[in-house]
């Protein structure tokens, strides 16, 4: 998916809208990809004069990236972070690095509750990771 077939599935627009790609790769797993280019609003304040990508920032992408697991179900619905655990940051992600994602689907429970485990890599090191939950919300 591009960013524009992105947004049919997350609500996210404009300068949120924090992945360039994402492909569901098996019924339960999606990779998705986020060119650091160095201009993104982030990165102003974040170190001025050493640009880093803030761990926050890092979970968002990967929680974007596997919206597209659960893409079909959240067709009338909306996906919302309800919870992430076990974040932990292993290496910077810098201007100029491509984050690669990678995302599974854990448990899910009443089509409502979804707990996908994120991993996000530069150049095949481990940069990121953590286990987030989402809550389908109808639409309104």
């Amino acid at each position: 998916m591009n960013k524009e077939e992105l947004k049919k599935v997350i609500p996210h627009r404009n300068s949120m809208l924090l992945i360039d790609e994402a492909t569901k790769t098996s019924e339960n797993t999606c990779e998705g990809k986020k060119y650091i280019k160095g201009d993104e609003w982030f990165l102003d304040g974040h170190f001025p004069g050493n640009p880093v990508v803030p761990g926050v920032i890092l979970c968002e992408m990967m929680a974007q990236a596997s919206a597209v697991i659960i893409a079909e179900k959240s067709a009338v619905s909306t996906p919302y972070f309800t919870g992430i655990e076990k974040a932990k940051f292993r290496k910077k992600v810098l201007p100029g690095d491509t984050l690669d994602i990678k995302c599974e689907l854990t448990n899910s429970r009443r089509d409502m509750f979804y707990f996908i485990k994120g991993k996000g890599y530069v150049n095949g090191e481990l940069c990121v990771s953590a286990e987030f939950s989402f809550a389908l919300i109808e639409r309104v």
